[in-house]
């Protein structure tokens, strides 16, 4: 998602696996991929002179989990990419960001030859409340990916438009 939609030229991690991943990663339910991300992809997006979008594409495997923590410091939102043909492994990151209040939108990745499902069947399943949205996608394709990203910047002035709101802040 990272590479499809940065302006610049991205830091890709991606490699091919190897043998040495055997045992390490679980390709349950994607058992022909060849590649993974084996530290983060690093992109960016300049919406106006007062905003630019710094886009981290982390690894999901737990092996990773240490690097969530300092990429989320100062986080304004985040996109958990799902994958319909392996959900159980978007919880981790729905649990991680909802435990620490950053606005997340769920986009499902799609792929040839995987089952279609409605929104509300992708809510349930990942277990995300009514106000998060879920979108579909495809993380190859730019315009897809921008759209994913500005429903999360919506989402994410949403949010803090009903916190001011409820607690405005101290000036």
């Amino acid at each position: 998602m990272v590479g499809s939609v940065s302006e610049i030229t991205p830091l890709s991690t991606e490699e091919v696996m190897t043998e040495a991943s055997l045992g390490v990663d679980d390709l349950s339910g994607v058992e022909s991929k060849t590649t993974t991300t084996v530290a983060l992809d690093f992109g960016r997006i300049t919406v106006s002179s007062e905003l630019v979008l710094y886009l981290f594409g982390t690894p999901g495997q737990e092996r990773f989990w240490f690097m969530w923590n300092e990429l989320a410091a100062g986080a304004l939102g985040a996109v958990v990419l799902a994958d319909t043909r392996r959900l159980e492994t978007s919880f981790p990151s729905v649990d991680f960001f909802e435990r620490r209040g950053i606005p997340f939108v769920v986009a499902v990745n799609r792929f040839a030859g995987t089952p279609d499902y409605a929104d509300e069947e992708i809510r349930e399943a990942v277990d995300v409340s009514a106000d998060v949205p879920v979108l579909l996608c495809d993380a190859r394709v730019r315009q897809s990916c921008k759209e994913v990203l500005v429903a999360l910047v919506q989402h994410v002035m949403r949010r803090r438009r009903i916190a001011e709101a409820v607690a405005p802040p101290v000036r």
